[in-house]
């Protein structure tokens, strides 16, 4: 087929799960649907690959950050962090 590309695996880290389930229903519903449209496009526009980080990139949502790494190999992405603008980067 041609321009057929498979989609992405996303993975998350206990640490990102745990960010993720604390969060209010309503950001959470939207940033979880955010990360699914990664599984199409991993660098949405608006994406910035982190400088000292190999693979990692984020994307903002309201106030909120996720830091992501992505395995082109694998096709593999791991949720790593997610948390509010002001403590993300901690």
């Amino acid at each position: 087929m041609v321009g057929f590309r498979e989609n992405y695996i996303i993975k998350f880290s206990r640490t990102a799960e745990k960010s993720l389930d604390k969060l209010p229903e309503k950001i959470r519903l939207k940033l979880v649907e955010e990360i699914i449209a990664l599984k199409y496009d991993p660098r949405p526009h608006g994406c910035k690959k982190l400088k000292n980080r190999a693979n990692t990139y984020r994307i903002r949502s309201t106030d909120y950050r996720v830091l992501y790494e992505i395995h082109d190999s694998i096709l593999l992405i791991t949720v790593i962090k997610i948390d509010h603008r002001k403590d993300i980067y901690r």
